[in-house]
């Protein structure tokens, strides 16, 4: 049976997986300068709602409506807490006590958890020993990075333990994108549709947890951080995330998630002062060698 789709991708494909790393990797840097002035699911509820505004302002100037579908709809809602509202709040909030720099390191888990959800739920994706191989691997980066002496140092682990299980959401959320394409939905209408309907369920979390927001308390910095989470790190990017998903599929995809750490660290260490110990390089290292595993070709040849 023919694969629905290209299990190695072009150069057009690894070119929007470029763009869209630079992309998230900028999002690290965005929360990191916003969590200065906003509580977490303050900074979500601005991230997906100025997102949403923006996203359908392009659909109509292209000439694209919102679907009527009540199913479309319901899949928009999955695809919203699985790819934005959960990960979402558990990264920011991570943020709040870890530095970007490692949260964008913990968050390249992502494409270990893909491998293993995508192989038993896709029948095009199924793994391969070496892709188990490459999971291993990873896993023991994570492991090294984080470190045992980490265990039971309050906040710091949990908020570690909270990328992770973000990175986790992000693997289903790549599963459960896959049914657009069978759908025959627009990427641009599918990404103003998730977002809407993030913003929908975050805005009255937002407004009883964290109360209504002082627009003119945050300094000038701190919007822009937030257009710029809004408009670069999740309108354009996930554009892109849905056309790469459309033709790459999940596991390809995630693999994006082992560059954002490269952006990341920069952003990080050129305009937050911050800095990582050797370990962090350690495990970063191990979840490359395990994502190469993953990926296959390398190994192959």
């Amino acid at each position: 049976m023919k694969s629905s789709i290209n299990t190695s991708m072009g150069g057009f494909e690894w070119a929007m997986l470029l763009i869209l790393s630079v992309l998230w990797g900028g999002s690290f840097f965005f929360i990191g300068v916003a969590v200065a002035d906003l509580p977490p699911l303050t900074i979500v509820t601005l991230r997906v709602g100025l997102a949403a505004i923006a996203l359908w302002g392009i659909a109509l100037f292209m000439g694209l409506r919102p679907p009527k579908s009540k199913a479309v709809w319901t899949a928009f809602l999955g695809m919203g807490l699985l790819n934005n509202v959960i990960p979402f709040v558990l990264i920011v909030w991570g943020q709040t006590h870890i530095a970007s720099g490692l949260a964008s390191i913990l968050n390249a888990t992502t494409p270990l958890f893909t491998v293993v959800v995508a192989g038993m739920l896709l029948p095009d994706e199924r793994a391969t020993p070496l892709k188990f191989a490459g999971v291993a691997v990873g896993f023991i980066g994570v492991v090294v990075m984080i470190g045992l002496p980490a265990i039971g140092k309050g906040d710091n682990t949990l908020a570690q333990v909270a990328i992770i299980a973000a990175a986790l959401s992000y693997a289903f959320a790549g599963v459960y994108g896959r049914r657009f394409k069978a759908m025959a939905i627009n990427p641009i209408v599918t990404a103003a549709g998730q977002v809407t309907a993030s913003a929908l369920v975050m805005a009255p979390i937002a407004l009883t947890i964290d109360g209504p927001l002082d627009i003119t308390a945050p300094g000038m910095g701190t919007w822009a951080a937030i257009v710029g989470l809004a408009i670069l790190s999740t309108a354009v990017a996930y554009v892109l995330y849905f056309k790469i998903l459309e033709s790459a599929g999940a596991t390809n995809l995630l693999l994006v998630t082992l560059l954002i750490p490269v952006s990341a660290i920069l952003l990080g260490s050129l305009f937050l002062d911050e800095s990582l110990e050797a370990v962090h390089y350690i495990g970063m290292v191990l979840i490359a060698l395990g994502l190469s595993a993953i990926d296959g070709r390398v190994w192959k040849r």
